[in-house]
């Protein structure tokens, strides 16, 4: 399952969705994780609501964002598509999320998890 980052270095989880200039993009599984890309965050539109729209978009095939902080209207965008924000709160090694995440998986994932790691079969994580 493909997860996106915000982070200024790659590393550390240290920006905000709205405000990040681009996305650490990695695949993880229970047993393997890399990265696979830097998707840019940056857009062209003026409007919030175009910003938002475009870093949504750029996040379309991922499943989880993991950001210090996103406001409602960004998280609620990323529900609709089925993309679900994680919270840090604080600044947070990658590396760290990615055991912790890769530890979920090999043990019993909640629901709304297994569901998007099977989002083409499935509907909403949301869903029960």
């Amino acid at each position: 399952m493909k997860v996106a980052f915000t982070s200024s270095s790659g590393e550390i989880v240290d920006q905000h969705f709205g405000q990040c200039s681009q996305f650490c993009v990695w695949e993880i599984g229970p047993e393997r994780a890399e990265q696979l890309a830097t998707v840019s965050a940056v857009s062209t539109g003026e409007d919030e609501e175009d910003r938002i729209s475009a870093r949504a978009d750029a996040l379309g095939d991922c499943a989880i964002v993991y950001t210090m902080q996103i406001g409602g209207p960004a998280a609620a965008k990323l529900v609709a598509r089925r993309i679900h924000p994680m919270k840090t709160n604080t600044e947070m090694p990658v590396a760290d999320l990615v055991a912790r995440l890769q530890e979920v998986l090999r043990g019993t994932p909640p629901p709304w998890l297994r569901k998007a790691l099977n989002r083409e079969s499935a509907g909403s994580f949301l869903d029960d």
